[in-house]
């Protein structure tokens, strides 16, 4: 028998740990703010730890709560997802992926997919902890690095990852102009959670250093794309996340200097899927919008 936690406690738990206020939780689960507030503490008992920190103005998650609420809310996501899927008319399809891909490259062409599918959904789960197919009800995921990704998985490349540099294109012009990489060392150095910034610089560079550079950390790619585009400075990223943003003049490429990496970008499957039919469908589509861009 499975050892399980009351399931009210458990929707107190996820609602209360996506909203921080008991009050919003208790709207939605169409209860009281004391009745989400005692399963809480139920729950809390059960489990031995404290799951929220309370303050006047709402809540905050311990570290145990942040642990805690991602697989409960994907235990959720999965119940509701069999439901729906119960209706033969609702197809839907979910794509596991980080978050910079979904925002930078996945998110914008998804209505040309519902265009394209107008019968089939697609559910992102954006997250940069690789999905499992056998537990988190992901049916397709793209993944940069190298293949093979496992056994029993099909991985189709979907570009290959070429590093570049990208500022507002307000920088590349007027004092202190970006036409080189010497030129950067009189900019913001933006970086991500990959470093790349130091191997880019050695190669472009060569025995050359930059003195007293600034650099901005930022825990995801997109957030360092973003500050680019706010004129912040200098971003380094995969050329395919920002085609979109290149072509419209948000950013632009100061010098003509880029990395290739081995760490390409793959459409990865399982070998048996559970929709044969609709992964490859899906996965052609993705395919087809990545050989669009000219980048494969």
């Amino acid at each position: 028998m499975r050892s399980m936690p009351p399931l009210n406690s458990l929707k107190a738990f996820e609602a209360s740990g996506r909203h921080l206020n008991f009050r919003l939780a208790a709207e939605e689960l169409n209860v009281t703010h004391g009745a989400v507030a005692q399963h809480v503490r139920s729950l809390e008992k059960i489990l031995n730890m404290k799951l929220f920190h309370r303050h006047a103005r709402g809540l905050s998650l311990t570290d145990d709560g942040r642990r805690y609420l991602p697989p409960i809310r994907r235990a959720f996501d999965m119940i509701a997802e069999a439901t729906e899927t119960l209706t033969p008319k609702d197809v839907v399809v979910t794509i596991s992926t980080t978050p910079s891909f979904a925002t930078r490259w996945l998110v914008p062409r998804l209505g040309q997919f519902s265009e394209d599918y107008p019968d089939i959904r697609m559910r992102l789960d954006a997250s940069n902890t690789p999905a499992n197919f056998q537990t988190d009800g992901v049916d397709i995921a793209i993944r940069q690095g190298q293949s093979p990704f496992g056994p029993g998985l099909i991985a189709d490349n979907l570009f290959d990852s070429e590093i570049i540099a990208v500022c507002h294109p307000d920088l590349a012009k007027g004092e202190n102009a970006i036409h080189s990489p010497e030129d950067l060392a009189h900019h913001v150095l933006l970086e991500d959670a990959h470093g790349h910034w130091p191997i880019f610089l050695q190669a472009a560079l060569g025995d050359k250093q930059l003195q007293n550079t600034k650099t901005t950390n930022f825990s995801l790619t997109s957030l360092a794309i973003d500050a680019a585009i706010a004129r912040q400075g200098v971003a380094l990223t995969n050329r395919a996340l920002v085609m979109d943003d290149l072509r419209e003049n948000r950013l632009c490429q100061p010098f003509a200097f880029s990395q290739s990496t081995h760490a390409a970008f793959y459409v990865v499957a399982p070998r048996e899927p559970r929709n044969p039919t609709l992964v490859t469908c899906v996965r052609d589509w993705l395919i087809k919008q990545a050989q669009e861009m000219n980048i494969q």
